[in-house]
């Protein structure tokens, strides 16, 4: 759990540091900072003590299939970082 939410976090930061390459990135980011918040929901949810062991793996499944899916994302409108359009 504290390697996620390590991983989340440094992700956030990096977001916020993409964000602040140009206009266009400033555009485009935000969408990435929403798929974090519900990441962040699940991760909550897996470590709920009233959830079945299975209902926990199913939130943190979640969880890491949408942060993997939100980083392939951002490699691909990121790419060199010299998008302007």
């Amino acid at each position: 759990m504290k390697d996620i939410n390590s991983i989340v976090a440094e992700y956030e930061t990096l977001l916020i540091e993409i964000e602040a390459v140009n206009v266009f990135y400033e555009k485009s980011i935000p969408v990435f900072f929403e798929t974090l918040d519900g990441v962040r929901a699940n991760i909550k949810k897996s470590a709920d003590n009233k959830a079945s062991k299975k209902m926990k793996d199913n939130f943190f499944d979640e969880a890491s299939g949408s942060l993997k899916d939100s980083i392939q994302a951002l490699l691909t409108l990121y790419a060199d970082g010299n998008r302007t359009e």
